[in-house]
């Protein structure tokens, strides 16, 4: 709404982009303090700013990518990630020599340097693209050394001590949900 100039937008618009009702959605933005105008809505810029302020995305946060392949190729070319908060600011594999494609913007650096890398940038949040086999030996290093959050693409469930989360894509189970709406 904000990069289409909208000034006001009204909690049933919101309700219905976001899958809510509008109830609910007043309710939950009165607990950030925000609230609107009855009969006018909520003003989008302020609303935004409010947003930003709460989920923390002021500034981008950082990223690392574990695992460039062909899906991790893929992700470091995606430009999505900046435009909601984050930047993804290292790459690694086992194999940094690998040819990558063209344009990649980062270079790959061995899984070596993780370690280091995540401790002097402060990092918390690893995009983990490795095959099924090595997910659980590789989300293991990644919380050993300071990742909290793994959004995990690789095809495996990964346990992870209390203190850190996994968000699992599974890009083969969305199909099937796919499928079944198509039947």
């Amino acid at each position: 709404m904000r990069s289409n100039q909208v000034e006001t937008v009204s909690s049933a618009t919101l309700a219905k982009v976001t899958g809510v009702n509008s109830a609910q959605l007043r309710k939950d933005l009165a607990h950030l303090g925000h609230t609107g105008t009855r009969g006018l809505g909520y003003n989008v810029e302020t609303l935004c700013t409010k947003l930003i302020e709460v989920m923390g995305s002021a500034s981008l946060q950082p990223v690392i990518l574990v695992g460039v392949g062909q899906l991790g190729s893929a992700l470091l070319g995606y430009d999505g990630f900046e435009r909601e908060g984050f930047e993804i600011v290292g790459a690694f594999d086992l194999d940094p020599a690998r040819t990558r494609p063209r344009g990649q913007k980062l270079k790959t650096l061995p899984m070596e340097d993780l370690p280091e890398f995540v401790k002097a940038r402060g990092i918390k949040i690893a995009i983990l693209t490795v095959p099924g086999h090595v997910a659980q030996e590789v989300a293991n290093s990644l919380v050993a050394n300071g990742i909290q959050a793994i959004l995990n693409f690789a095809p495996a469930v990964l346990k992870v001590p209390e203190n850190a989360v996994v968000s699992a894509v599974n890009l083969a189970a969305e199909l099937e949900n796919l499928s079944y709406f198509i039947r």
